[in-house]
This record gives structure tokens, C-alpha cells and sequence, in this order.
């Protein structure tokens, strides 16, 4: 978003963004992508620890800002900033509002095997996510598309089109329906080992909605794995849970529904992301005949 809104020609007086954390074994401070972007871009970068003590809301006082633009900051911003700029506040969500309100939205469009997801450009309100809608653009989600791979430019066309019609004074105002509202959770850990007796779609996903974290877990061998990529199979009499099939074309498990969720790739403890055939030239399994 930031990006596309640099590219379109728009000032940009200021960029928040989340303080730098710890990162890998070595703990070393490391910057979000957004920081270091904006520092690419010699924009100037502005990292508070809090947003209601007064720090933040006079930064942006300072930065008399025309228009405030959120997309996936992951704080709530109190209403004396949102109420600041003349334009008002709007915000990037990546799902079709009011469906998939809160901070997990994509995630838990695939969990569910939504066909459709998009992206709603809306003025941002004290409520999570309830703001009026100003513009919604879709796009389908493909049977094998991932979470991560999901996340893409939507959200910062729309974005682009929502500023100009903001400027031209002719963005919409539509306000939700807020009896038809569902939300999107946070991830967990919790939600990543993967059931057997669970039906080969509802596995296949749990996998593609849990990229890139948690990820969906497995046993194999007595060792929990991370699995990236899965893929349907054919049906099977094999008791859940039973690995039918262990050679180049993955690892082919049984699932409650009779059919066959087949392994492609995945990640033991302490290693790489590889695909099942290269892990089993290091790990045989045995299969149920």
C-alpha cells in the first residue's frame, strides 16, 4: 500500500510503523518491511510504543496530514488521530466487509474454503472494523492458493483509486451491514495439528490457510512436521490417519472422508522447506499395505 501510494505521486508527510523487534537466534533488532521501504524512499519513519499517551498524537500534529492510511498495522488507533485529518482516516481490510471483520481475515477466508475474498477500502470508526465502506474489490481464491500467496495487489489498486476519489470528492459512503458481521480471530498454535478423521478438503484447507504461520502440523515417525503444500488424492479404505502411499509423488494419508490428502512439501524440526520426495530419501516411512 505504501508503496503504491509513493508510485502514484502522493506526499507522504509520514510513515508509523510497528517498533523494531528481535529477530532469528541472534535477537538483533530488525526492521518491518514498511521501514524499510520508507527509509529507501527517504521518508520520514515514526516508531511510538504507545498511541494513547499524547507521544503519538502529537507527531501527527506536527505532520498536519491531510489523509491518514492504515493497512495492517495491527494497533487501534484512538479517535482524536482518526478524527485529525480533513479527509478523515481509512483503512486497508483484506476481506469483503462485513464478512471477516478482525486481524486474520485472509487466513480464515481459506480456512473456510471461501471461493471469493477481496479487499474493502472503508473510513476507519472506534469500532474493529465497522467503519462505512467507500470501495470493495474482489478477487477469487484459487482451489491450491495459499494464504501468503493470496495477499497481494489488490488492496493497494483499490487503495490508489479510493485517494483519488477521495480528492475528486467522489468516493461513496456505504455503510455496513452490521447484523451480517463475522470476524476473523487471531492465529494460534492451537489450530495447527491436523485431524485425521477430518474430511481430505477441510485438511487440504487447513494447510493453505495457516501459511506462513502457524502451519499446519503432522506426525511422522514420531516427529512433528510443518506441511506447506498438500494436494487431493483418490479415494481409499485405509483407517484415518494411515499412510497409504510414501515415495516421489509425497506422502499420500488417509483422511475420515475415504479419501487421500497427498504431501508435497514440508519442513522437519531444525530444517528446510523441501518437498516430501526429498524428505524421504532421509526419512523412510513405512506404508500401510
Amino acid at each position: 500500500s505504501l508503496k503504491a501510494l509513493v508510485e502514484a505521486g502522493h506526499e507522504i508527510c509520514g510513515v508509523f510503523t510497528q517498533p523494531d523487534k528481535p529477530k532469528n537466534r541472534g535477537h538483533k533488532l530488525a526492521f518491518s518491511p514498511v521501514k524499510e521501504y520508507a527509509l529507501s524512499q527517504n521518508l520520514p519513519v515514526y516508531q511510538p510504543l504507545k498511541l494513547r499517551d499524547g507521544t503519538a498524537l502529537a507527531l501527527v500534529q506536527e505532520l498536519h496530514p491531510e489523509l491518514i492510511v492504515v493497512a495492517a498495522y495491527g494497533r487501534i488507533l484512538p479517535e482524536d488521530i482518526l478524527n485529525m485529518p480533513p479527509y478523515g482516516s481509512i483503512n486497508v481490510h483484506s476481506s469483503i466487509l462485513p464478512k471477516y471483520r478482525g486481524s486474520a481475515p485472509i487466513n480464515w477466508a481459506v480456512l473456510n474454503g471461501e471461493k471469493v475474498t477481496g479487499v474493502t477500502i472503508m473510513y476507519m470508526a472506534a469500532e474493529l472494523d465497522a467503519g462505512d465502506i467507500i470501495r470493495v474489490a474482489e478477487t477469487p481464491i484459487d482451489p491450491d492458493e495459499d494464504a501468503q500467496t493470496l495477499t497481494a495487489l489488490l488492496g493497494a489498486d483499490a487503495l490508489v483509486q479510493t485517494v483519488h476519489d477521495l480528492t475528486a470528492g467522489t468516493a461513496t459512503r456505504t455503510p455496513q451491514e452490521h447484523d451480517k458481521h463475522t470476524y476473523a480471530p487471531m492465529l494460534d498454535k492451537s489450530m495447527s495439528p491436523m485431524d485425521f478423521t477430518k474430511p481430505a478438503q477441510q485438511l487440504h484447507n487447513q494447510v493453505r490457510g495457516l501459511i506462513p504461520w502457524p502451519c499446519a502440523t503432522m506426525e511422522l515417525n514420531g516427529a512433528s512436521v510443518k506441511v506447506y503444500r498438500t494436494a487431493g488424492g483418490e479415494e481409499t479404505a485405509a483407517a484415518p490417519g494411515a499412510v497409504v502411499e510414501a515415495n516421489k509423488k509425497g506422502i499420500a494419508v488417509a483422511c475420515g472422508d475415504g479419501k487421500l490428502l497427498r504431501i508435497l512439501e514440508l519442513q522437519a524440526q531444525g530444517g528446510k522447506r523441501m518437498s516430501a520426495a526429498a524428505y524421504l530419501a532421509g526419512h523412510p516411512i513405512p506404508v500401510c499395505l
